[in-house]
């Protein structure tokens, strides 16, 4: 894995665009991160946020401002960003270079402020044409905790410890941030013991990191763990919305079904590999006793840098909070540092038998839950401990209710660089269908 920094993660480097500069921004010159938008009645297209504007790409395409392979991906992103993911590599640090030489302080706006719109005047889309979608199951504190519960005598599989373990979900049901979520039906099987259908009534979110496929390979071709990361464009937010009395349930033998599929939400913007070199650590170090690595699973440069110091935060913002004016208030804090396995392990994993992914295949992380009790990230592991969320308002949560927005935000920081951030993931809980 490559991690040497550049000129676009100068610390120092400023943007002529004015809201980058902030301090609080997510999305500085060293950030960058790619977008689909669209404005009133017109079709979705590329883009690139910048402080508090987005950078129409198509536009500056048509002035000649990218080489001829930019421009071409550029012109093909009309219902993705799959062809600027495709680019991968050093293409794609090229573009990242040509973005920040044309949004740099040093040099002069020449028109290209035209091209600028403000977020709050566009619409997001999904950021790419997602083919697959696969969750992961990679924090051990999540496991264990949830363990606890379904698992007392055997809290952590011993498979856990040896490989990421993952399931196919749906990727037809991954939906934008702001897309409001439908409560799903289904089966739940009572203490009684009766058997009933109807509404959730333990409805769940789980906040992970997802990564979006840049380069993919050829079907019975592996991918070497040496390369996988590579293979990695650009990460987002997800929440992967779960349905637990259903999940109980229906689980075994073959896995959860109905109660993933329900809806996963997306945050719209993607932050590049790049942007995030200044923020890589030392992948998790293995607890005493676990077994080695198997060799396909190891490369000393991911153990080096595979970790992302990321911290994660999930809020909670009721209809009676809303009604008040109250902020969304912050129920998990979770570092995504802390994860038992990295990226490029799952890709080098996912892809062991010869399976293929595809430019715009979404990799969910799991749950990204830390070792203290303010770092659980979903509300199976609060209620498993006999715990609930106490809301300033004086309101209680187990399980999430009608009206509940789950909104998840992310930062990366670290000494002597600029922060960056991932923007938000969001979703309102809406009533079941009558059935």
């Amino acid at each position: 894995m490559i991690n040497e920094l550049d000129f676009t993660h100068d610390p120092a480097r400023k943007s002529w665009v004015v809201s980058a500069n902030e301090a609080t921004t997510d999305f500085p010159i060293q950030n960058l991160p790619f977008c689909m938008f669209s404005r009133a009645g017109d079709a979705p297209r590329p883009g690139v946020a910048i402080g508090a504007e987005i950078l129409d790409l198509g536009a500056a395409a048509r002035l000649g401002l990218f080489d001829a392979e930019a421009a071409a991906a550029i012109d093909c992103c009309n219902e993705g960003l799959n062809p600027i993911l495709a680019l991968a590599g050093p293409s794609a640090t090229s573009l990242r270079h040509r973005l920040s030489e044309l949004l740099g302080a040093d040099r002069a706006p020449g028109g290209t402020e035209r091209l600028l719109i403000a977020q709050h005047d566009v619409r997001f889309h999904l950021p790419a044409q997602i083919g697959g979608f696969t969750d992961f199951f990679t924090s051990l504190y999540h496991t264990e905790r949830g363990g606890r519960v379904t698992r007392p005598d055997n809290p952590v599989p011993a498979n856990f410890r040896s490989m990421p373990i993952a399931y196919n979900s749906r990727a037809s049901s991954v939906r934008i941030s702001g897309e409001d979520i439908r409560r799903p039906l289904g089966q739940r099987r009572r203490p009684d013991g009766e058997v009933h259908f109807g509404p959730c009534e333990s409805l769940d979110f789980e906040l992970e990191l997802g990564a979006l496929i840049g380069k993919g390979n050829d079907l019975g071709e592996p991918v070497r763990i040496a390369e996988a990361g590579e293979r990695l464009f650009g990460y987002c937010l997800v929440n992967d919305w779960s349905a637990r009395d259903i999940q109980r349930w229906e689980s075994f033998p073959l896995g959860p079904f109905l109660a993933k599929t329900l809806s996963t939400s997306v945050s719209p913007f993607v932050v590049t590999a790049d942007a995030l070199k200044p923020f890589r650590v030392a992948a998790a170090e293995r607890p005493p006793g676990d077994p080695k690595l198997l060799p396909y699973l190891h490369d000393e440069a991911d153990q080096q840098s595979g970790g992302i110091s990321l911290m994660m935060e999930a809020y909670l913002l009721t209809d009676s909070m809303r009604a008040d004016g109250a902020a969304p208030y912050r129920i998990t804090r979770a570092n995504f540092r802390d994860m038992y396995w990295t990226f490029a392990q799952m890709v080098a994993h996912h892809t062991s038998n010869g399976c293929n992914l595809r430019v715009g295949d979404l990799i969910g992380s799991g749950t990204v839950s830390g070792p203290t009790d303010d770092s659980r990230a979903c509300l199976a592991e609060i209620v498993g401990s006999g715990d609930s969320i106490s809301l300033p308002n004086g309101e209680r949560r187990t399980w999430l209710q009608d009206g509940d927005t789950v909104v998840f935000r992310a930062r990366a920081e670290r000494y002597g660089y600029v922060p960056i951030g991932f923007g938000e993931c969001s979703g309102r809980i809406i009533p079941a269908i009558s059935y």
